[in-house]
């Protein structure tokens, strides 16, 4: 037993033993009369015995030279090596030379200064012998009546270690003298230390204790009040009975002025109580600390909070919703994001008008103010809108009108997608939507806000009048061809085609196309004009995007006007004039289109050789293609407006599109719902993944001695999170995954490491076995890391038995998601021969796999942090897999990555493939790649392209980029089983 002690040590520090002077040297050493030079030389000798070399001779020296110092920092270091030192002998009896310690120690228990008192009570603390510590108990009991807070408060803490260690043998009556120093004492820092003793060594007296100073709780301070809800766990995990007891005492803490104690007051109350008033209580508490602490990492912990609460008690937090939403005032947005998620799944119809309210108004404010990231904030607030909407329908009327304010800023796109699911969904809004969205058609901005307002528009006028104001509005914005950006457009003369072209030039520009490839697009701009005639005011935005050749939008327009003539036919007649007139003013713009996309595209083939080489034959694909597809849909609605045998044609031209997108509108909500059941039912499903023969723990049936144990009430989960790991059919092939060999089977030493990740830590578990017959001393496995990793501990020498294994422990911090390594060697010395042998080890590579985890954006966070993030890796496509969708699949399968790109829409018989692939590191960093695949007829069906990978860090792009490329390399076993 006094050897088990021994061997207990609390120190641990690291040394570079090539500095380090012998024995013999540091005796001298200890001899010189100067005390710095004493110092230095026990430092050294602390270092070499924590290293493992045993120094028989100091002990002796040291009480000589060094006992009686009155140097602090020299008696400070005295403590650290009478802490490790040896104190018995081989047979197990306490060595002479500890009774000078013992003197030593006694002395400086009683010594003037507060600061040694103090500093050798805390020394006690850790001291295990009870022989050493057994004639220091009279002077520590002393130091309880100390004048001075430190030496009390230290004197409390040795006396509970020493009763928590010896129990009765020591200091029998240790409770009763604490208690007493308790009721007495009135600083807060010594009542502290002397109720935690209490609470763990006398539960009764400290239960006493705080039944008679209830009422004087808010000034004991905050760690004493932390020990109370400590001891209300444990007493009433043991015994719930005893739960009436504390609860005065519990919601007395939940209005502490302290945000630790009012947080673990909330935590507590919940953990032991389910009922409304409790969790009520406790939510209350929640929110106020949301939004009276300035500290965004407070802030997400009490927000996860809230969420665990909400899985089990979401009716009662309902009435706190106005409350939470208070959190929306802070900057940061993942606060805002995280607090919209709650209070989205806790809407009722009780609280959906005002919860819409302040969504409502804060969309307001991001207009108004100027904030870090408005337009983000303003995107995910539109969604959360159209969340309410569609869970309630009865707000549509009140949100629609507010949003469609914002067609002109950033966020327009989630705002235009919103009015055409309000169009669709209800039809007693159609017309105040349609005609405020004809009201604002000239205030939007963006392209792409167009194409689907020219598609709402198109159709959803169903009347006369709506189909006049649509046409004219349309028609008024596109302007009549040509469309080319001429002077004579802005002062808007009609016969400026007569007038001689002025030399043109060709303006190219590389753009990021929705899917994340790159594409360039040529414009010409006339010599003659200044750029602030170009952009002037007399041009709309969508005759100004035309201009520029922009024919998605030009095809777009045409078939909103085509629609609005074809209705137009279909409520007035054929041969009515106005139906003529609009068909006549459709069919020059149509033309007007043709002729742009005709020019566009002979003007990039002509400039195709001044491109760079690796974007040529892509150009050329995306410009002929593109403008085959638009000139073939203008063909399509000449043909509708003017040949009587496409008539056929002209009911589903004007029916299938609502019919495409209910069918749309269906499907996303499917994918929502179906996203919603897998994150309710995920941690079911996992704690489902057991073995029939698994054990199962009835917490209701555990014995009084077991649940006193400190576990929360859902201690399983807990500790699973904790370590990382959780139960699972897979867990045993991971783990195995996870080992490595480092030394062969025929060294004399046989190593391997079973490496664990924990986000920012990685723990190395060496299994070492000595397979000789020899002992071996002084085995130390050193290790070194390459890449962004640091050894944090390095493991300790050991001497092993022959044919007998031993584990060490060394923990690793990652700093980056960065593919990294390690690597090293066993030393060891063998006692028969006296030599000292090396044995190398393989290196163990870490994967980036082990910090990837799939997540989701949208397309417009996507294509932002494209263009924002300034690191690329491009990796070509060599792999033996001829199909494009098992190729896609191999790629998100083993790189651990989410596709963002829909599948319905990379299914089909097409020979080019382009998917947007996401995910994201234990770090917090995104990890953006784009693939780009297209299988050659003329190269027996092989897959050609790119993959392009993006990130904010270079280790990122380059280690996803390494895996990517083996992962090609494997991809023949894929063909194979195919």
């Amino acid at each position: 037993m006094a050897l088990h002690m021994s061997d207990n040590c609390t120190v641990l520090l690291s040394s570079d033993k090539q500095c380090i002077p012998t024995q013999d040297e540091i005796l001298k050493l200890l001899e010189d009369p100067d005390e710095k030079v004493k110092l230095k030389a026990l430092k050294s000798a602390v270092f070499m015995m924590l290293s493992g070399e045993p120094m028989p001779r100091m002990l002796m020296t040291v009480i000589r030279f060094c006992i009686n110092t009155e140097n602090h920092e020299l008696k400070k270091l005295l403590m650290l090596y009478w802490e490790i030192v040896p104190k018995y002998d081989v047979g197990n009896k306490l060595l002479p030379e500890m009774i000078l310690v013992c003197n030593a120690l006694r002395n400086d228990l009683n010594h003037s200064n507060e600061y040694v008192r103090g500093c050798m009570l805390r020394f006690l603390c850790k001291l295990r012998e009870a022989e050493i510590i057994e004639p220091l108990v009279p002077s520590i009991k002393v130091c309880l009546e100390h004048r001075h807070s430190y030496v009390r408060k230290n004197a409390a803490l040795a006396i509970y270690h020493i009763h928590k260690l010896h129990g009765h043998t020591l200091i029998p009556d240790g409770a009763e003298v604490i208690d007493a120093f308790l009721k007495n004492e009135s600083e807060v820092g010594s009542r502290r230390n002397a109720f935690m003793m209490l609470i763990n060594e006398a539960e009764d007296l400290s239960i006493e204790f705080l039944a008679a100073r209830s009422e004087e709780l808010d000034r004991f301070g905050d760690g004493f009040d932390l020990l109370v809800l400590e001891l209300t766990r444990k007493v009433c995990r043991r015994n719930p009975s005893q739960k009436a007891r504390f609860v005065h005492f519990i919601f007395q803490l939940l209005a502490s002025p302290s945000a630790a104690v009012s947080y673990e007051a909330a935590w507590t109350l919940v953990s032991l109580s389910s009922s409304p008033t409790a969790v009520r209580a406790a939510a209350t508490t929640y929110t106020s600390l949301l939004y009276s602490q300035s500290d965004n990492n407070v802030k997400l912990i009490v927000l996860e909070r809230l969420a665990e609460m909400k899985v089990r008690n979401a009716r009662v937090l309902m009435d706190v919703i106005m409350d939470l939403l208070r959190a929306l005032a802070s900057p940061n947005i993942d606060i805002c994001k995280r607090t919209l998620e709650i209070a989205l799944d806790l809407m009722s119809p009780r609280n959906v008008e005002e919860v819409v309210q302040v969504l409502k108004r804060e969309v307001t404010r991001t207009r108004d103010s100027d904030l870090e990231k408005g337009c983000e904030y303003r995107t995910v607030l539109i969604q959360a809108l159209h969340s309410c909407t569609l869970k309630f329908p009865s707000v549509a009327g009140s949100v629609i009108g507010l949003l469609m304010e914002f067609l002109g800023v950033d966020g327009a796109k989630d705002v235009i997608l919103f009015v055409r699911a309000i169009m669709h969904q209800y039809g007693d809004l159609r017309d105040s939507v349609l005609k405020k969205l004809l009201a604002s058609f000239t205030d939007i901005k963006q392209p792409s806000v167009l194409r689907v307002a020219l598609w709402i528009i198109g159709e959803f006028s169903d009347t006369e009048v709506k189909l006049q104001v649509a046409f004219d509005e349309v028609l008024a914005a596109i302007g009549m061809p040509p469309y080319v950006p001429d002077i004579t457009q802005l002062d808007g003369s009609a016969d400026g085609a007569s007038d001689p072209i002025e030399p043109q030039q060709l303006v190219a520009r590389t753009l990021v196309l929705a899917d994340g490839t790159y594409a360039s697009q040529s414009t010409s701009s006339d010599l003659s004009m200044s750029s602030s005639i170009m952009l002037g005011t007399g041009l709309s935005t969508l005759r100004r995007s035309i201009c520029d050749g922009d024919a998605f939008l030009a095809t777009s327009s045409a078939a909103a006007l085509t629609k609005l003539a074809m209705k137009s036919q279909v409520g007035l007649g054929e041969t009515t004039a106005l139906t003529k007139w609009r068909k006549l003013k459709t069919l020059q713009v149509i033309c007007g289109v043709a002729k742009m996309i005709y020019s566009m595209a002979a003007q990039d083939n002509s400039h195709i050789s001044a491109l760079q080489a690796d974007e040529r034959s892509g150009l050329g694909c995306m410009t002929l293609g593109s403008a085959s597809d638009c000139l073939e849909r203008l063909s399509m609605f000449t043909a509708l407006l003017l040949d009587t045998s496409a008539w056929a044609t002209q009911e589903p031209f004007l029916l299938d599109g609502q019919a495409a997108l209910s069918h749309h509108l269906e499907q996303a909500m499917t994918a929502m719902r179906k996203s919603d059941v897998t994150e309710s039912y995920k941690e079911a499903d996992h704690e489902s993944m057991v073995q029939p023969d698994e054990l199962i723990i009835w917490r209701q049936l555990r014995s009084p001695l077991t649940s006193s144990n400190e576990f929360d009430m859902c201690d399983g989960e807990d500790l699973m999170r904790a370590t990382g790991t959780f139960a699972g059919p897979l867990s045993d092939n991971m783990r195995r995954s996870h080992v490595y060999q480092l030394s062969g089977f025929a060294d004399p030493v046989y190593a391997e490491a079973h490496v664990t990740v924990h986000d920012y830590d990685i723990l190395l578990d060496v299994l070492v076995v000595n397979r000789t017959v020899a002992t071996l001393t002084n085995l130390t496995v050193e290790l070194y890391t390459m890449g962004d990793l640091k050894l944090v501990e390095r493991p300790q020498s050991l001497t092993i038995a022959p044919l007998v294994s031993r584990s060490i422990s060394a923990n690793i911090k990652v700093s980056s998601t960065e593919t990294g390594h390690i690597f090293g060697t066993i030393v060891y010395d063998n006692s028969s021969s006296a030599e000292k042998t090396y044995i190398n080890l393989n290196s163990i590579h870490l994967d980036i796999m082990d910090y990837i985890r799939p997540a989701s954006c949208s397309d417009e966070s996507f294509r932002s942090m494209w263009a924002e993030f300034e690191w690329e890796n491009k990796v070509a496509i060599a792999t033996h897999v001829t199909d494009l969708s098992d190729f896609l699949e191999h790629i998100v399968s083993e790189t651990n990555m989410n596709c963002l790109t829909p599948r319905a829409s990379l299914s089909g018989g097409s020979s080019f493939l382009a998917a947007n692939l996401y995910a994201k590191s234990i770090f917090d960093e995104d990890a953006l790649v784009n693939v780009s695949v297209e299988k050659k007829d003329d190269a027996d069906g092989k897959l050609s392209g790119y993959i392009r990978i993006r990130s904010k860090t270079q280790g990122i792009a380059l280690s996803l980029g390494d895996r990517i490329t083996a992962v090609q390399r494997n991809s023949a076993s894929l063909k194979q089983s195919h």
